[in-house]
């Protein structure tokens, strides 16, 4: 056995990000459908290798993606120019965006808003997708449901198997465990992955912030949105305690937000 030292996170890696998530599917046809409703042009938020904007673009709508990482997005260039589709790619901070052009809709999809860890972040964000989106336009994003049995456990000794993937090109076996730790005072969720690649071992970190839905309720309505629905799955089920996602379709609220509650109360 022997541990290796990867130069840039192994998930970054687009053909690896593929293969471990391929099975992962049941998001896109919510999006196509959100798409389909709402028109475009499109921007999608944390794009990565194009797994969720190259259908989109498929289906002949303008879409550009952001993310902020170079290998995500060489796999996206690779992958839409292998579909022969155009789309604008471009590398960015979620949270600092400015780009030429507004959007109709905005999406934010598989659990990537988590990866803005703290209030400040957040907020940067959604003055950022206010910015860009057309009169009537739409922001839509989903994130999981925080599972309170899965957050207060405790922390493992030895890492926990998960599941295991075909590692592209080579075939080798990838084996996946799981170490996580999550720290109430931040609400993060910090995820250590031991990957065993035929006895090359390493692991990859991955901090994932906690988002309760009433707080991310009260993040959106300050921040000048207005949540015209909410639900629990990608079958557009209604939301509650038990939904395994919080889905959400925003757009801006005329009243700006926050200040309608001052208003009222002065």
């Amino acid at each position: 056995m022997q541990t290796v030292k990867l130069k840039e996170p192994f998930y970054y890696i687009g053909k690896q990000y593929d293969a471990q998530n391929k099975k992962y599917r049941e998001d896109i046809p919510f999006y196509l459908n959100q798409c389909r409703k709402y028109g475009g042009p499109v921007l999608e938020l944390a794009c990565g290798t194009g797994r969720v904007t190259i259908p989109i673009a498929k289906e002949g709508f303008d879409i550009t993606g952001i993310d902020i990482s170079w290998e995500m997005l060489k796999a996206a260039r690779e992958s839409a120019a292998d579909a022969e589709i155009k789309i604008h790619f471009k590398r960015v901070d979620a949270r600092k965006f400015k780009l030429s052009k507004k959007f109709k809709v905005i999406i934010y999809p598989f659990n990537s808003i988590a990866h803005l860890y703290d209030i400040k972040s957040i907020l940067d964000c959604l003055i950022r997708v206010k910015k860009h989106l057309l009169p009537g336009g739409k922001f839509i994003f989903d994130i999981f449901n925080p599972d309170l049995n899965r957050l207060v456990r405790k922390k493992s000794k030895l890492p926990v198997k998960k599941y295991f993937y075909d590692e592209p090109g080579s075939g080798k076996k990838v084996i996946i465990s799981e170490h996580t730790y999550y720290d109430g005072k931040t609400q993060i969720s910090h995820i250590n992955w031991h990957y065993n690649i035929e006895g090359n071992k390493f692991v990859e970190k991955l901090d994932m912030r906690i988002y309760f839905p009433l707080e991310l309720d009260a993040l959106l309505l300050y921040s000048g949105f207005k949540i015209n629905s909410k639900f629990g799955n990608f079958d557009c089920s209604e939301f509650s305690s038990d939904s395994p996602k919080q889905i959400y379709i925003c757009s801006l609220d005329k009243e700006l937000g926050v200040n309608k509650y001052w208003t009222q109360k002065t």
